[in-house]
Parts: C-alpha cells; sequence; structure tokens
C-alpha cells in the first residue's frame, strides 16, 4: 500500500517531511497497524510524528479543495459512528458542544436498511429505495426536536421503523418487511433523519453565534440531507462548507490536518499510544 501511495504521488519516502496518523478514535486493530507504520517510518527517516484525531480531519476536509476559510465554524460530523456538533474555533482548537445520546444517524441507517431488507451500508441503500417513495407516507417521530437541547437521539425511531414494517412485537409480528412498503418507509425514514440533523444543526450556530458550517462523514454524503441543508443555509445567510462526495467517507486525504499541527509545532514522540475510545478533539497533543 505504501509503495503505491509513494508511486501514485511520484514521490519517495526521503521526499516526505513528516509522517501523520490516525490516532484515535477507531478500531484497535486497524489503529495500531497504521500507528506501528507509522512510527517505524517517522524512526527510520527521522521526521516527526503527528497524530491525527479522525473526527478533527473529517471537519477539515470540508473546506479542502475550496479557498473558504473553515473555521471559525459549527463542524458537525455525521458518520456510522458519530453525530457530534464541534465548536471549531481553528483547526487545532476543537471542542466537543453535543452528540448523540445512543445511535449515531449512520448507524441507523444501517440498522434499518437490515430491516427492510436492504444491502449494506444502509446510507446508500436507503438513499435508492427512497427515490420511489412518498417521504410522507408513515409518520415518524422526529426524536428531541422539540427540546432546547442539541444533543441526538435515534433509536426510538429506528424501533418506530421497525413496527412500521412488522408491526408490534407478538405472534403476529412480521418476520420480513413487506417489498411494497419498503420505498414509502425508505423515504419516510430519511426525511425524518434529514429533519433532525437539520434542525439540530440550526439550533448549534444560534447557540454558537456562528455563521458558518462545516458538515462531514458518511451521511454527509446523502443527496437530500446535502440540498435541504445547503436551503437551510441560504434561508439564514449561512455559509455552508460540506465535504466534496469523494472526502465524506474515511479517506487518507483528510489526514491533510497534520500539516496545520506541523506549523505549530504540535508533534508526537516515538512512545505516543493509541486513543481507540470516543476522545473529543482538541485533545493535547505532544
Amino acid at each position: 500500500m505504501l509503495d503505491e501511495a509513494l508511486s501514485r504521488a511520484d514521490c519517495q519516502l526521503s521526499d516526505l517531511s513528516a509522517i501523520a496518523v490516525t490516532s484515535e478514535p477507531g478500531l484497535v486493530g486497524s489503529l495500531l497497524v497504521g500507528f506501528t507504520a507509522a512510527k517505524t517510518l517517522a524512526m527510520s527517516l527521522g521526521v516527526p510524528l503527528i497524530t491525527v484525531n479522525h473526527i478533527d480531519a473529517h471537519i477539515y476536509a470540508c473546506g479542502m479543495g475550496t479557498e473558504s476559510a473553515a473555521y471559525p465554524s459549527v463542524g458537525f460530523v455525521v458518520s456510522g459512528g458519530h453525530t457530534n456538533l464541534y465548536d471549531c474555533r481553528s483547526a487545532t482548537d476543537s471542542q466537543l458542544f453535543a452528540g448523540t445520546t445512543d445511535d449515531a444517524a449512520g448507524e441507523a441507517f444501517d440498522k434499518v436498511a437490515r430491516i427492510l431488507g436492504l444491502p449494506y451500508p444502509g446510507g446508500p441503500s436507503i438513499q435508492k429505495a427512497a427515490e420511489t417513495g412518498n417521504p410522507t407516507a408513515f409518520k415518524l417521530p422526529r426524536p428531541m426536536m422539540r427540546a432546547d437541547r442539541v444533543d441526538f437521539s435515534f433509536s426510538g425511531l429506528k424501533t418506530a421503523v421497525l413496527y412500521k414494517a412488522r408491526g408490534l412485537p407478538g405472534p403476529d409480528q412480521l418476520t420480513h418487511t413487506p417489498p411494497e412498503i419498503v420505498p414509502d418507509l425508505a423515504a419516510s425514514f430519511q426525511q425524518a433523519v434529514v429533519d433532525v440533523l437539520i434542525f439540530k444543526c440550526r439550533l448549534a450556530l444560534k447557540k454558537l453565534n456562528y455563521k458558518r458550517l462545516c458538515v462531514g462523514g458518511g451521511v454527509a454524503a446523502n443527496q437530500l440531507f446535502r440540498e435541504q441543508l445547503a436551503e437551510m443555509c441560504t434561508r439564514h445567510s449561512i455559509e455552508l462548507l460540506i465535504a466534496p462526495l469523494e472526502l465524506c467517507t474515511d479517506n487518507a486525504a483528510m489526514a491533510a490536518i497534520a500539516w496545520e499541527y506541523l506549523e505549530h509545532g504540535l508533534t508526537a514522540e516515538l512512545d505516543a499510544d493509541i486513543l481507540p475510545g470516543l476522545v473529543r478533539p482538541g485533545a493535547k497533543r505532544r
């Protein structure tokens, strides 16, 4: 993989200024493999090691390839593992502002896709099924939209979809969702999630008094979300920076945020370790 990356970039290891590696959050196995390779390269090449927070990188990706400044802003990461809003003062200073109390939005998409008999990953398959569906066909809850809290909750919505798809628990509950209702139920679920995400974005912008919103993560690739988010931002004169489709899902290009840390001298020692838990962005680097 390293050989292929160097070949495509038309450079050699000796051309590198530093080695960047994701240290948090994530699955232990993948983090350890990347961390071991990065430490080895940094030590053998004699260049700085820079640890990158995966969530910081998703927000940074929103401004990549544009001339617009991504900071200060409300940062919003919507993915399979996260539905979090951040107070982003700069690329090296972002603090968790609100998050989900249970399922992340992307996780809800995956679980609902399973209920509807749609393939994984759930985001693209639900979006496709919803194209021929009616988003008002099923009345579904919009969790926590009446509260002044910015936090999210999607477990109740997921359960509501299950009951609409299969019926209430008991001997008469269906084992499979009738295929004829899948498009309408997919469209209704997708609209419910988008309504909640946009409402909470607007609330966070008001509470933090920002006029710029940066949105990244796999769910940011959803077309309905992108369109209705743009409409909301236009309506309220908010500058929207949403990651390009190719940078919404996890990708190595997001580690370009490491340049910001290198410029500020925020490098790591070779005894640094991974932090697989959901550590907030802005954690102190060594």
